[in-house]
């Protein structure tokens, strides 16, 4: 008896599913149902399926961590290695492997707005692409007559836009795309009113568009930063204005628009010219036009003083004397200048009929040379080769004569 209380009690067994459902039962009832964990992401890897996995870090541990799809595609910032957030979730034990994990349901970047950063992430994406740049900026017309304006029918910034257009170019002609400036799905809205309004333009004929709402905070404006927007911007043939907000508010839209105004009311200002200072400058046009007129009318007309108080114009029949004398000098000197032409053409025939009688074979015979054919073949005989024994031949001399002989040796 006094042994058995020395006994050790036997120990009990677990299967590695059962510690781990232990270890599982024990977080769960020692560690509250959501907790804050704030650490800097490491090792972040999206997979096909959406979710997320990575790890939280601090100087001197790690947490790996888990972050669902359908909560991923709620953030505006994207998350990136190295980058300190606050996240929200529950701790919990992934069974499989044995481990626990913080699975994560919302985040926010530490020491800035979720929406702050995911601006800087936009803004800098975007310019590293290019749609920022000047190259792509498409001039604004000089003298708009058909504006478009895209805006919320229920905002201040549409009368504000309108107004400020009328009271500076009422020659204009305004059509109005009634979207939704906020709220979910409001970028894509925007992103196809401005696609509409271009596969349109045909038919619309419009020379700019004004895309923009009144002020609010970052989350109001948001839809002028979304990527679907700016691309839309973009991609616009139509010049785009970017209307959006107060004067300190900037957003993805203004800086790849092709003009940006501080305020709706600026837009107006921007995209249309003061007609008072049109008139002024077509009625100062037309002074300078009327002067300048005015003085080369002057000029010329002293021009043509000047030339009509030439001889010519003194006596215009001068000159037509002055031809008719001229003729008549010419046929006074006709006959002494067609003998002398005369004389002239008829030395040069002699000189070259003498040329041609001193080359001709038929004047050596004048000097006591004779030629001698071949009856038969008419061939001139310049050889012994040239004829044959009994062979005709014809001797012609001097003044026609000619001498039949007949060829008795050789």
């Amino acid at each position: 008896m006094e042994n058995s209380l020395f006994e050790q009690p036997k120990s009990r067994v677990f299967t590695v599913s059962q510690i781990t459902s232990l270890i599982k039962t024990s977080l769960e009832n020692s560690l509250p149902g959501r907790v804050t964990i704030t650490g800097e992401i490491s090792g972040f890897k999206r997979h096909s399926s959406g979710h997320c996995y990575f790890d939280l870090k601090d100087e001197n541990a790690v947490l790996p961590c888990v972050m669902w799809g359908s909560d991923f595609v709620k953030l505006k910032f994207k998350p990136e290695n190295g980058l300190a957030i606050v996240g929200k979730g529950h701790i919990d034990v992934y069974v499989p492997a044995g481990k626990y994990q913080f699975y994560i349901d919302s985040m926010m970047p530490q020491g800035c707005g979720a929406l702050q950063l995911a601006f800087e992430q936009m803004k800098k994406r975007l310019e590293a692409e290019g749609l920022f740049r000047d190259e792509h900026k498409k001039p604004l017309p000089k003298f708009p007559f058909r504006i478009g304006i895209l805006t919320s029918k229920s905002g201040a910034a549409l009368s504000d836009i309108v107004d400020s257009i009328y009271n500076r170019w009422p020659v204009a002609k305004l059509l109005f795309y009634d979207v939704p400036v906020q709220g979910e799905g409001a970028a894509e809205k925007i992103a196809a009113a401005i696609k509409d309004v271009n596969r349109k333009n045909a038919v619309l004929k419009l020379d700019v568009i004004i895309v923009g709402r009144g002020g609010g905070s970052m989350e109001d404006l948001w839809a002028f930063n979304e990527e679907i927007v700016a691309r839309a911007i973009f991609a616009s043939e139509i010049p785009v204005i970017s209307a959006v907000g107060h004067e300190v508010d900037w957003t993805i839209a203004d800086f790849v628009a092709d003009a940006r105004a501080s305020t709706p009311t600026k837009a107006g200002m921007i995209a249309v010219p003061d007609i008072k200072e049109v008139l002024q400058q077509i009625d100062s046009a037309g002074k300078r036009i009327g002067q300048d007129t005015e003085s080369i009318l002057k000029l010329s007309a002293q021009r043509l003083k000047t030339i009509l108080a030439a001889a010519v114009f003194r006596s215009p029949a001068l000159i037509v004397r002055n031809r008719e004398q001229f003729l008549d000098e010419l046929e006074n000197n006709l006959p002494q200048k067609a003998g002398r032409l005369l004389s002239a053409v008829k030395l040069q025939i002699e000189t070259l009929a003498a040329k041609l009688i001193a080359c001709s074979p038929k004047s050596v015979l004048n000097r006591g040379y004779s030629i001698a054919k071949n009856a038969i073949t008419g061939k001139v005989v310049t050889s012994a080769a040239d004829v044959s024994i009994g062979d005709l031949m014809i001797t012609e001399l001097a003044n026609e004569n000619v001498i039949e002989s007949k060829v008795i040796k050789k």
